[in-house]
């Protein structure tokens, strides 16, 4: 690439921008006194002036309901927590899309959905991040950070609980980045419960992790970030890598040219030649909010933090294997027992990490699986609230969906499989999904990544995966300097031509002078033997 185009693809993305619309939490129109008081939140959509984009059959505003069926043990409080049947403490209305819209106007596609009036079906392909051209890897970092530092033109977060807001008359919301936005929102959603008191929490409550709602609530939160990448930039070819790390023996991707090396004056923190040197962390210490009784606010906090390699080897001995992962394809349940941390021959546990893969009994004091790359880390990626602020997060998620994704297409279960009741608050198929505005549920995501447009390059049939993996990036390499291709081409064509016309000249010449120069010998030599005699003309040849 050119280093003027390259100088020139952060201004541009800058203007973009502009015209980039978000997708997700709390939107910035339902934030006010008005709507919180009333509860209903149901935007106009500029595309046709109406709620929901009514008049254009998009969608209608219409009232929550939430399931009632019971929850499981773990959370033994009601009515304390703002997440409890969600999202209710906020909202009793929302947008109800039709057809193929989405979003909390309906002024979106759907998943898997593209064109103006969301009619255009379309299969995107996630790839491995070493099979990305050294243009696309660039692009994915510039991307990232550009959204580090962009503020989110229609979404911000919560700073309080509502509690706080006197029934919403004082509402406690600010602005928070694009990247950011999903740093908060994976806090938000694994942060403890505030009971009341300096310290006061109930931290056996999760509504993403260590039960059924992980890898749906995880896939859900992943479309959602690689659209708003792409209403961010306008490229809507873009896709999530991944990395997989299986029989890794050190953290591949910890390079200057992808999610940035160690560097050499301090081994915590990321080398002085990555751009990721420069971000700052936010919702990274949350017993300080919970000594406080906040939240977080989506302050910076200090750098990332990041040590790969250097962890308790006692609870990581190392990096999920090959046979690891096939070990954990081979359980046939998803859920089982309490379904949560302590279930036993739980796909879904050994997958995140709190059982064995080799024999799927929960196991207590080591991080396996998902969660053993967490640790490995060591660093920002660690703790779970604050999680999300190392980018390679998303690499590393995209990973496991698509273990996820082998087991269902392996198994095919239906839906009957999710568990509907008694599981955590939060996991049962019914329950929204916190802290998502517009709402989707649990069960919904149990389901194919075909179903949602989008697809991983080595779950593909052989031919497919030679054209994503090693055909595509060379013609989209091509594509890229295809002018420079054509001009040498032209060059060398017309170097070729003036070569040819050089030879083929001096070809025709030599023939000439070769022509005349026997007529030239022959008759002076028989005139000489006519004059002189053979003794001559011999002498002469």
């Amino acid at each position: 690439m050119r280093p003027a185009l390259i100088m020139s693809l952060p201004l541009l993305l800058f203007f973009i921008q502009f015209w980039s619309p978000s997708l997700q939490q709390f939107p910035r129109s339902c934030t006010t006194p008005d709507v919180l008081r009333s509860k209903r939140c149901c935007p106009v959509w500029p595309g046709d002036g109406s709620v929901c984009g009514s008049l254009s059959g998009r969608g209608f505003c219409q009232d929550v309901t939430v399931s009632d069926l019971p929850n499981g043990p773990q959370y033994p409080h009601s009515g304390l927590d703002d997440r409890e049947q969600w999202p209710l403490v906020f909202y009793n209305q929302t947008c109800q899309c039709a057809g193929n819209y989405m979003g909390f106007d309906c002024g979106e596609c759907k998943f898997g959905y593209f064109g103006a009036n969301c009619g255009e079906r379309r299969e995107s392909v996630r790839r491995s991040i070493f099979q990305l051209s050294v243009s696309e890897r660039q692009r994915f970092i510039s991307y990232l950070n550009l959204a580090k530092t962009t503020v989110s033109p229609d979404y911000m977060i919560v700073t309080g609980v509502y509690s706080q807001m006197n029934n919403g008359s004082t509402p406690m919301f600010t602005n928070i980045s694009v990247y950011d936005l999903f740093v908060w929102m994976h806090y938000y959603v694994s942060r403890d419960a505030l009971l009341g008191g300096p310290g006061n929490v109930w931290a056996d409550i999760d509504f993403a992790h260590e039960s059924a709602a992980f890898l749906p609530w995880h896939r859900v939160y992943l479309l959602f970030w690689e659209h708003e990448i792409r209403k961010l930039t306008g490229d809507f070819n873009f896709t999530i890598p991944y990395w997989d790390w299986r029989d890794a023996q050190d953290c591949q991707v910890c390079t200057d040219e992808l999610m940035g090396a160690r560097s050499p004056l301090n081994p915590n923190l990321i080398s002085p030649s990555s751009v990721f040197s420069s971000w700052k962390v936010i919702c990274s210490q949350p017993e300080d909010y919970n000594q406080r009784e906040v939240l977080c606010d989506g302050s910076p906090e200090g750098p990332l933090l990041r040590n790969p390699g250097n962890h308790d080897r006692n609870r990581v001995p190392r990096l999920p294997t090959s046979a690891d992962v096939e070990s954990v394809l081979s359980l046939t349940e998803y859920e089982t027992d309490l379904m949560d941390r302590r279930a036993n021959m739980s796909f879904r546990n050994a997958l995140e990490g709190f059982a064995s893969p080799e024999t799927g009994l929960a196991v207590t004091g080591q991080s396996l699986m998902h969660n053993s790359l967490h640790v490995f880390m060591n660093g920002s990626m660690s703790s779970v609230q604050g999680s999300a602020n190392d980018p390679i997060f998303l690499l590393h998620h995209a990973f496991i969906d698509s273990i996820f994704e082998q087991w269902l297409r392996r198994h095919q279960p239906p839906r009957t499989h999710y568990p509907t009741t008694n599981a955590p608050i939060g996991h049962n198929d019914g329950y929204y999904m916190v802290p998502f505005i517009p709402l989707y549920r649990n069960g919904d995501y149990f389901l194919s990544t075909k179903a949602l447009g989008y697809e991983y390059a080595y779950l593909q049939d052989p031919s497919q995966r030679f054209v994503q993996e090693f055909l595509t990036p060379y013609l989209e390499q091509a594509q890229q300097i295809w002018h420079w291709l054509l001009a040498a081409g032209l060059l060398g064509a017309a170097v070729a031509g003036v070569i040819a016309t050089i030879i083929t000249v001096a070809c025709r010449r030599r023939q000439k002078r070769r022509k005349s120069s026997v007529y030239g010998e022959r008759q002076p030599l028989l005139n000489s033997s006519e004059e002189e005699g053979s003794t001559s003309y011999q002498t002469t040849l």
